[in-house]
Formats: structure tokens, C-alpha cells, sequence
């Protein structure tokens, strides 16, 4: 089971995989050292795959020291993060895992190797600790495989949660369809069940609501954030200008008849403008598809009749037993899938979530999500200097308007189609292997060369 606490992770941006993995993986090294952390004079960093390709742009050299220094994406404080990655270059200094100190520069400490190919996924950060005579302490690798998750180089990934006997497991969508039938539940309510077998019910709905709250509070400071994002491409915010036009519009009551759909790609660009700059933003199912189901949940708040908060708890427990689908039998990780396992995904999980909060029964649901991932299929994953900008911000505002569609298509039919979620399920992750290398997040193709920095 892939737990409503896995999958949507609060940290911060811009990348899941390359900012928020990383910095687990480094935190998980230097707090695995133990007794022998008080030995360690020096800790090298190396980078392969995507991450060596890209991670400039995505702030990964940020997030390892940041990690090495004990710090965590989900409690970290976002606008301080840049200030103590700072503090630390001018000192030269770290504490390792918040205790020891060690010298530390960047410049020579992190290697990105981007000849050696590693062997068990692209996005790979090889560890090493070493004495005060250069003498071996630890080495380890990590990878970080999309959404923020991380394993330790030839093991399963970490998990975060307990194991414990499930009411209602699955592993597929006609799986999760026969649970629902026999035991007369949602598909909101199987997930419920399950998470209910893991911790309290009052600990869920408290995850749920600060996710929520997370969410709604990105798209506000998105809103009112004005400026130019980091990394060199100039690119402005544009989510303020656009609010400005649509209110005003609205008050002089010459709106335009897709307003509603205005509002929904607005607040897609607001939740990844400010994952852009390093906000803090939940992983949803990814860094770069934030700002999907945050837009769909927003839409389904603010325009849907019969709205309810309850509703909106639904939908990420309905959009939690998707994107766990896509998870277990394909990827979320750009850098495996191309962008149809991050913005597709998002959508998948978007529509499914809006059509159970608008009603819809299990077989709708299960419709909405496969038509969403459906049009994302081949989806490629070609950011612009490697930054999480250009094509990566406008793309969630489409993919969150291509959710709303889903939804309202699935929940004008009966639940029948030709398609199943499994089926498209697979299809993506064969897609994802049939892709070439360059088109998954390692700007070697498409937009990311054909677009000129100047």
C-alpha cells in the first residue's frame, strides 16, 4: 500500500526527485553513521544519472547539504533555506547530521558525474565518509525515484510506514473495483480503511487537512508573489497579473464565459511558480506536477455546488489509491517515465479525486483517472536549462484542466469504456521504456535544446 502519507509529502521545491529525494537520502546517510559519525573529518557527494545532468537547475547540490546538515524537507522553513545554505559556504563548515562538525565546499564536495552511468536508476547519489587521514568510514548509494521517495542502492524503498495486516489491499484497479464491490465502500472509503489499520483515524484526517491547508496556502502565496524565479532563465511570474485581469474582468462584469477554467490554470501556475522559487509545496505526486491536484481541489472548493470539506478529504484519499497505482506498477519519477509519470499521474489522480467528490461511483472514478492518464501517454520530460520552469509550469495548468474534463467525461457515462486504468497503466510504463534517455529529465531533448538561452 502506497499510504495518503507517502504520497502527499509537504516539502519544498523545485523537484521531488532532485530536491526533496536527495535531501532524504543525505539525511538518512548522516544519521545512519552512529557511533562512528564523531570519526567522520570529510563526506564527498556524487551525482549521477539526472541528477548529475540536471541537478543544478533543480537545487540538488542545495538539498545535499541541507540533508548532510540534518535538515528535512518537510520541516525546514522555506524561506530560510537559501540563508543557511549561505551561511554554511561563507563558514566552509557543516554539522553533520546536525552534530559534527566537518569541512565541507560545495565546489569540491559534490561531484557531477555525468559519464558514469548508474545501475539501478537515473536519479542516483553515491556517499562517501572518510577520517581525518582519508581512511574509509562509510560509502553507500541512494536513489531517489520520484514523489520524494528513496532507497538505498539494491534494496526496497524506505518504507514510512509500518507493516501491518491491511482490511482491504490491492494492487490494481480491477482489484481495487472488487474490494468496493464486496464490501460496499468507496473507493475513498477502502483507502480510509487501510490507513485506519496503520494509526489512528484522527492522525489521518489531521495529515489530510495540514495537506490541504498546505495546498490552499501555496496557491495564496503564489497568487500574490511577484518577481523573477532563480536560475537564470528571467522568467517572470505571471500567476498576480493574471489574477489582477480576471478581477477585474469580474468586477466590471465583462468575464469571460471560460473564467472558471481561467481560475483552474491560474492556481496550477501559482502552486508551480512558487515551487519555482522553493516554496513549500506538497508533492502531488511530484514536485513538477504540484500544482495539478491543488488546482482541481481549489476548483472543486470554490465552484462546486455542495462543496464540504469532508469532500475535499475524499478527494485526496480517492486521488491517494490512484496515484499508489501508478506508483507500484509503473513510476511517478520523470527520470524513469518522462513527464506522463508526473503530470499525467497528477491528472489521473486530479480527475479520479474530483469525480468521487462530485459523487461518482467506483466505476467512474476509475474511468475519470484512466482517461486522464490516457492523453498524457508519451508525455516527454525536456525542462528548459533544468529548471522546473519552461515547459513545466504552464504544463500543469493543462494538466488540470485536462483532469476537470476527465472528471465531467467519466461522470456523464456509467462507468463502461474500453480502456482500463490498468491497461493504461501499463501502456505508460512501456512507453516510459520504449523513451529515449534524453527526453526524460536530463534536458538533452526537445524544448530543453531547441529552446535558446539568450
Amino acid at each position: 500500500m502506497i499510504s495518503v502519507f507517502e504520497l502527499f509529502k509537504i516539502g519544498i521545491g523545485p523537484s521531488s526527485s532532485h530536491t526533496v529525494g536527495p535531501m532524504k537520502a543525505a539525511a538518512a546517510f548522516a544519521g545512519g553513521l552512529g557511533a562512528d559519525l564523531a570519526r567522520v573529518a570529510r563526506v564527498q557527494v556524487t551525482l549521477y544519472g539526472s541528477l548529475a545532468w540536471t541537478g543544478l537547475g533543480h537545487a540538488t547540490d542545495k538539498a545535499v547539504i541541507l540533508g548532510l546538515a540534518g535538515q528535512m524537507p518537510d520541516t525546514i522553513d522555506a524561506d530560510q533555506a537559501d540563508a543557511i545554505v549561505a551561511g554554511l559556504a561563507q563558514a566552509g563548515r557543516l554539522r553533520l547530521a546536525g552534530i559534527q562538525p566537518i569541512a565541507f565546499t560545495a565546489g569540491r564536495d559534490i561531484v557531477f558525474d555525468k559519464l558514469a552511468t548508474p545501475p539501478v536508476h537515473p536519479n542516483t547519489l553515491g556517499f562517501r565518509a572518510e577520517d581525518a587521514a582519508g581512511g574509509l568510514i562509510a560509502e553507500e548509494r541512494w536513489c531517489s525515484v520520484g514523489g520524494g521517495f528513496v532507497a538505498r542502492e539494491g534494496q526496497a524503498e524506505t518504507p514510512a510506514e509500518g507493516q501491518a495486516a491491511l482490511p482491504y489491499p490491492f494492487r490494481s484497479g480491477v482489484e481495487l473495483l472488487a474490494r468496493g464491490e464486496a464490501a460496499g465502500l468507496s473507493i475513498a472509503g477502502i483507502v480510509a480503511a487501510n490507513e485506519r489499520a496503520l494509526r489512528p483515524e484522527a492522525e489521518v484526517n489531521t495529515h489530510l487537512d495540514r495537506v490541504i491547508t498546505v495546498m490552499m496556502t501555496c496557491i495564496d502565496r503564489g497568487l500574490a508573489a511577484e518577481g523573477t524565479l532563480p536560475g537564470g532563465l528571467k522568467v517572470q511570474r505571471r500567476a498576480a497579473r493574471i489574477r489582477a485581469r480576471i478581477e477585474a474582468d469580474r468586477q466590471s462584469n465583462t468575464a469571460r464565459p471560460h473564467a472558471p477554467m481561467d481560475e483552474v490554470g491560474l492556481f496550477a501556475i501559482a502552486v508551480n511558480e512558487e515551487n519555482a522559487a522553493g516554496g513549500r509545496v506538497v508533492t502531488a505526486p511530484t514536485n513538477g506536477a504540484a500544482g495539478v491536484v491543488p488546482a482541481v481541489l481549489r476548483y472543486y472548493r470554490d465552484r462546486c455546488d455542495g462543496a464540504s470539506h469532508q469532500g475535499m478529504r475524499e478527494f485526496l484519499l480517492t486521488a491517494t489509491a490512484i496515484g499508489g497505482l501508478f506508483k507500484l506498477n509503473a513510476s511517478i519519477s520523470g527520470a524513469e517515465v518522462g513527464c506522463q509519470g508526473e503530470v499525467g499521474v497528477a491528472c489521473s489522480m486530479a480527475a479520479a479525486g474530483l469525480a468521487a467528490a462530485l459523487g461518482g461511483s467506483n466505476a467512474q472514478i476509475e474511468n475519470a483517472a484512466e482517461i486522464g492518464m490516457e492523453h498524457h501517454l508519451g508525455m516527454t520530460c525536456d525542462p528548459v536549462a533544468g529548471l522546473v520552469q519552461i515547459p513545466c509550469i504552464e504544463r500543469n495548468a493543462f494538466g488540470a484542466v485536462k483532469a476537470i474534463t476527465a472528471a465531467s467525461l467519466a461522470l456523464h457515462g456509467d462507468g463502461t469504456h474500453m480502456v482500463s486504468l490498468d491497461q493504461v497503466i501499463a501502456t505508460m510504463r512501456q512507453t516510459g521504456a520504449d523513451m529515449q534517455s534524453k527526453y526524460k529529465e536530463t534536458s538533452l531533448g526537445g524544448l530543453a535544446v531547441n529552446f535558446t538561452e539568450c
